[in-house]
């Protein structure tokens, strides 16, 4: 989800996660939601000068769950989290960075 909205004006990211089918869409379109916020109360940005710089997801703790299973066994579940990182920045800012951005193999 957040491959989708790299890059784009944070108004049109939020439109485009709105209308994702994908339930990561979800918690992703809240983090963006707090991250224009931010930008608007903290640092006193204007909301249609705001572009989504970067975001990305890491790996968060895993919680390790005990599943009961027939003869008295037990199955270890373990329940994956993630932390989603979203920036924002003004498109002036987001422009002079941009010309330096090296290029990235997949």
């Amino acid at each position: 989800m957040v491959d989708l909205i790299r890059g784009l004006p944070a108004d049109e990211a939020q439109a485009v996660l709105r209308f994702a089918p994908q339930a990561a869409s979800e918690p992703v379109g809240k983090v963006l939601a707090s991250a224009i916020a931010n930008a608007e109360h903290n640092d006193k940005l204007d909301r249609e000068t705001l572009v989504v710089s970067s975001a990305w997801v890491d790996e968060g703790p895993t919680l390790k769950r005990i599943r009961p299973r027939g003869f008295g066994r037990a199955f270890r579940v373990t329940k994956r989290t993630s932390h989603i990182t979203v920036v924002v920045a003004s498109r002036d800012a987001a422009g002079a960075s941009s010309t330096k951005t090296k290029e990235r193999t997949r």
